[in-house]
């Protein structure tokens, strides 16, 4: 769950100042939490303490609202009576790392995903971005190879994951959607050759830096089993106590 972290805190100044390179600093300034982070943490919290999702991303929506959230989760988040909204877009699968590092059952993986994920993006898109994260994140935990995980997303979602990165990058361009953002993601770990890689992998698209890196950083270090010490430091750094102690929590039960 770090990784993914560490991925929309590394890719948010790039969110909208979009680069087309792997050449730039890992941390600056402008390095901040989305709500890619806030989300996860929520699920975490979640996770680890039996509790209800929508009533969770709710709290956790009104201790930071500033974080970039969508305008569909605006509006559920300030609703009397939140309903799902039939979203697809990538807030779905940018939140969902922690389920794919916490169960060990690849059919309750699937489960509890599309369960997370229904409460605001049950269109179908949705769900199915969700699930590609998710299990890619499980299988790679498990010590799948990448033409492993590769074959069971094209298998199972129909994402086409055959285009190489040199090829996407020229012309692509911020995408909301989790078809258009999964697949790529999931690109950037696959040419990956460490963790580090797949962030600057997702970063040098030129999309949705922090919700493709954040994707990408939660695959890699499922894969690659860690994420670098000073890479966690620094985001620790940026992360109030209340959103560390959480992180801390998951990743000492749960090894991530």
């Amino acid at each position: 769950m770090l990784g993914a972290i560490a991925g929309d805190i590394i890719g948010a100044p790039y969110e909208w100042n979009r680069i087309k390179t792997k050449d730039f600093p890992l941390f600056s300034p402008s390095s901040c939490f989305t709500d890619d982070t806030v989300l996860t943490v929520a699920l975490a919290d979640c996770i680890l303490n039996g509790r209800e999702y929508g009533e969770t991303m709710r709290e956790y929506y009104q201790r930071y609202p500033h974080c970039s959230y969508g305008a569909g989760f605006h509006l559920w988040a300030n609703s009397p009576n939140p309903v799902p909204y039939n979203s697809w877009g990538n807030g779905a699968a940018m939140r969902i790392s922690p389920v794919g590092f916490a169960l060990d059952d690849l059919s309750m993986v699937l489960k509890e995903e599309a369960n997370f994920t229904s409460v605001t993006h049950n269109h179908p898109e949705g769900i199915r971005g969700a699930q590609a994260v998710a299990s890619a994140i499980y299988l790679a935990r498990r010590g799948d190879s990448k033409d492993s995980i590769r074959e069971f997303i094209v298998d199972r979602f129909g994402y086409d994951i055959s285009r190489t990165l040199d090829e996407i990058r020229p012309d692509y361009q911020f995408d909301e959607s989790c078809q258009g953002t999964v697949p790529q993601a999931i690109i950037c770990f696959l040419e990956s050759t460490d963790f580090e890689d797949a962030i600057r992998n997702a970063v040098s698209l030129g999309g949705d830096g922090d919700t493709l890196a954040c994707i990408a950083g939660g695959i890699a270090q499922a894969f690659y089993g860690e994420v670098p010490g000073d890479i966690i430091a620094a985001v620790e750094e940026r992360l109030d106590q209340s959103l560390w102690r959480i992180c801390r929590e998951f990743s000492e039960r749960f090894g991530c």
